[in-house]
This record gives C-alpha cells, sequence and structure tokens, in this order.
C-alpha cells in the first residue's frame, strides 16, 4: 500500500490515505489486485474447508475495507467475521457488505482483544495488517487463541527487502515494522505457530516485460509521480492489472513483492 499526499474520499466513508487499498478505483487497480492474490488462496482454502459439509468460521483480522469477506463467503464459509479498529472502517463494512450477506460480520475492535471464544473459528487470515501493529507478539497470540487446534492462520505483508530496500525504516509511514521472509517465518514461530508454508508474490511476465521497457520497478513508476502525470501507457498497465498478472511461489522470496504465510495452530483439529 502506498502512501499519498493527497487523500481522496473515494468510497464512502472512507479515504484512500496509503493506509488501505479499494477497490474500484482504476489508479488504485494494481494494488488492489496485488492485495487480491492472497485472498484468493485464502479462498482455496476455505472451500477446501467446506467439502466437509459442516459450517466454517472465518476471522479477517484487519479486514480494512471489506472486499476479502464477500471473497471468503462466496468460497463457503458460512460465517466471516472481520474485525477493525476503525469506526468508519467498520461502518462501511455493515453496510456495504454485512447489510447485503448475513454470512458476514463486521466488528470494531482491537486485534490483541479479538471479541471470539478461544478456538472459535476455523481459519483466521489478516493480511498487509502485522506491519502496522505496536503489539505483534499479544496479536499473534490472539489470532492463536482463537483459532481452533490444527486450524491455519495466514499472514500477508509487504517484504521488506523490495517494498524498503536499503533501509530499517519504512518508507510508507503507517507501517512500524516490515519483515524479510526469515524475519516473519521467526515471529510466526515464536508465537507458537506452525509455518507450513511460505510463499512470495512476484510480477508476471506482462509486468516484468513493463519494469524492463521503462527501466525501473513497478511500484517506483507508480510512486515517482502522481496518477494524473503518468503517461498513456503505464495508466493503461495499471488499469488493466488482474490477479493472474502475479504469481504466487516458493522460491526467490527475498526478491518478492509481498510474502505470504501458510500457518497452523499445533494440535489434532477436529
Amino acid at each position: 500500500m502506498r502512501p499519498t499526499d493527497d487523500p481522496t474520499d473515494t468510497t464512502p466513508g472512507l479515504l484512500l490515505t496509503g493506509e488501505r487499498t479499494l477497490p474500484d478505483i482504476p489508479d488504485e487497480r494494481y494494488w488492489f489486485q496485488r492485495h487480491v492474490v492472497a485472498y484468493e488462496h485464502a479462498a482455496r482454502h476455505v472451500r477446501t474447508l467446506a467439502t466437509d459439509r459442516r459450517p466454517i468460521t472465518v476471522l479477517d483480522a484487519g479486514c480494512g475495507e471489506g472486499y476479502g469477506l464477500a471473497m471468503l463467503a462466496d468460497a463457503g464459509a458460512s460465517r466471516v467475521v472481520g474485525v477493525d479498529l476503525e469506526a468508519p472502517v467498520v461502518d462501511h463494512v455493515g453496510v456495504t457488505y454485512a447489510a447485503r450477506d448475513r454470512r458476514i460480520e463486521a466488528v470494531r475492535a482491537d486485534l490483541t482483544s479479538l471479541p471470539l471464544p478461544t478456538d472459535s473459528v476455523d481459519a483466521a487470515v489478516s493480511f498487509q495488517v502485522i506491519e502496522h501493529l505496536h503489539d505483534i507478539p499479544g496479536y499473534l497470540a490472539e489470532l492463536v487463541r482463537v483459532t481452533r487446534p490444527g486450524g491455519q492462520v495466514l499472514i500477508a505483508t509487504p517484504n521488506r527487502l523490495t517494498f524498503t530496500p536499503d533501509s530499517d525504516v519504512p518508507v510508507n509511514p503507517f507501517h512500524i515494522r516490515e519483515f524479510t521472509a526469515a524475519e516473519l517465518r521467526a515471529e510466526l514461530d515464536g508465537a507458537g505457530l506452525v509455518v507450513d508454508d511460505l510463499l512470495g508474490v512476484h510480477h508476471c511476465l506482462r509486468l516484468r516485460e513493463l519494469a524492463h521497457e521503462r527501466g525501473r520497478p513497478i511500484t517506483d513508476l507508480l510512486t515517482a509521480t502522481p496518477p494524473d502525470q503518468w503517461d498513456d501507457g503505464l495508466r493503461h498497465a495499471v488499469h488493466a492489472t488482474e490477479p493472474s498478472d502475479f504469481d504466487l511461489r516458493a522460491d526467490g522470496l527475498d526478491a518478492s513483492l509481498d510474502l505470504l504465510a501458510i500457518a497452523r495452530v499445533p494440535g489434532d483439529g477436529r
């Protein structure tokens, strides 16, 4: 998620500040679809759970605008609980998603004190959130607490090595701490989670070719100038971005754009 100096009220009740990405904004489409990749992976996991023909509860901790809640519900979850600290965000999710789908709930709460019973969710997702938090151990402990033994916890975050290269200070003013793949694994291990897989998001051919032609990384091209100063070719490339323009794989983690950890709460499950 990139910072912006000119927040624009583009979605009712929400501001495009750089802290979260929003759907249905053509100039934001690269960042939005880059984040959708993690939700698509989580949705595949939910579809697998749903084959057990029992009610499936999924938590989205730090749900933001809420588009991911709809994706998880459509994948087969019988209950999707979106939690966020900001009241305008929760209000927006309630009106935009929960009011239209009884499977979706919007709850305002601190992520270190989730209003859910212990072992009450089958899977927890938390995408582009961990880098914003001061109390990461407390946050992870709550995800472990509410997720049943054997349940999965999926965490996505920018890769520090490519998002803020050559600096220990995050370039995004909303980020507190960013991670390398090794650092993220160590943090999750320390929280008592079993990391089953660690994947990286990479550009596919079309975006790699664009970066090669321009001689600069895509993210540099997008942040160097405001969108209204992009040339037509760059604007078209951004507006045409789809999740298929990104690849999620286990190799080349240090060169990836974002990291996705698929972890598991120890235990036999049920």
